[in-house]
C-alpha cells in the first residue's frame, strides 16, 4: 500500500489561477482537520481551499469539500486522485487564487485533479509491503554462499555480526521467504540456522529500507 512519507508543496497554473496542492499524511481525522485548519489560515485570502483525506487500510475514512466551488468540480476529483493514486492516510488541500477567468465545470474538475497530482510529485511517497526480517546464524564457510543467494534475489542484508560465528539480519518480502529459507539451507547443506522471524511491514526510500512494526500483527492484537 501506498502511503505519504513527506508531504510537498505543488503548483500550477490555469488562465491566471494558481492552484497550490499541500499534502501531507495523516492519521486520524483530527489531524487532517488541523491540517486544514492550518492551511485555511496560511491562505486566508484565497478565493478558495478546497480538501480530500483518507484514513485507514481499507479506507474507511474518506472526506471532501469543494470549498464553495461547483459541486463536484473540487473536492470529489481531489478524492478520485488519492483513490486512484491508490495513497492511505494523506491529507490534500488545493488553494485556489482566482485569475480573473471562469474555468467551466470540466476546466476545474482538470485544474483541482492535476494539482493535487503535482502535490504527490513533490510529496516522498512510498508503497509498503509485508515482510520479514529473518535472523541467520551460519559459520564462516557458509556466510558467502548466503550473502550470494540474498544478493541474487535482491535481498537486503540490514544487519551483520562477526564473531565466532556470522550472525545476519535480511529484510525479506513475505511472498520469497520459504523459498529463501530453502535455498540457504540446501546451500549450506542444513548447517544454517533461523533463530529468528520477525514480520514486519517495510518500504524503500532514496534506496534506504524503512522497516515498521508489522500492521497485520497490531490489527490482530487490536480485535
Amino acid at each position: 500500500m501506498k502511503y505519504v512519507y513527506r508531504g510537498g508543496e505543488g503548483e500550477i497554473v490555469e488562465k491566471k489561477s494558481r492552484f497550490i496542492a499541500t499534502v501531507r499524511p495523516i492519521e486520524t481525522e483530527e489531524e487532517a482537520l488541523e491540517f486544514l485548519g492550518e492551511m485555511r489560515k496560511k491562505y486566508w485570502d484565497a478565493s478558495h481551499n478546497c480538501f480530500a483525506y483518507v484514513a485507514g487500510a481499507h479506507y474507511e475514512l474518506q472526506r471532501c469539500s469543494d470549498d464553495g466551488e461547483p459541486q463536484g468540480t473540487a473536492g470529489r476529483p481531489m478524492l478520485d486522485v488519492l483513490l486512484g493514486e491508490g495513497i492511505h492516510n494523506a491529507a490534500v488541500v488545493v488553494t485556489r487564487y482566482f485569475g480573473g477567468t471562469l474555468l467551466g465545470t470540466g476546466g476545474l474538475v482538470r485544474a483541482y485533479s492535476r494539482a493535487v497530482q503535482e502535490g504527490l510529485r513533490q510529496s516522498a511517497v512510498i508503497e509498503k509491503e509485508p515482510g520479514t526480517l529473518l535472523g541467520i546464524c551460519t559459520d564462516y564457510n557458509g556466510v558467502g554462499k548466503i550473502q550470494y543467494l540474498l544478493g541474487k534475489e535482491g535481498v537486503r542484508i540490514v544487519e551483520s555480526q562477526y564473531t565466532d560465528k556470522v550472525e545476519l539480519q535480511a529484510l525479506v518480502p513475505e511472498a520469497r521467504l520459504k523459498g529463501l529459507k530453502e535455498s540457504i539451507t540446501e546451500a549450506t547443506n542444513g548447517k544454517a540456522l533461523f533463530p529468528e522471524e520477525k514480520p514486519v511491514t517495510f518500504a524503500f526510500l532514496e534506496g534506504e529500507p524503512l522497516i515498521y512494526p508489522d500492521e497485520r500483527t497490531q490489527q490482530a492484537e487490536g480485535e
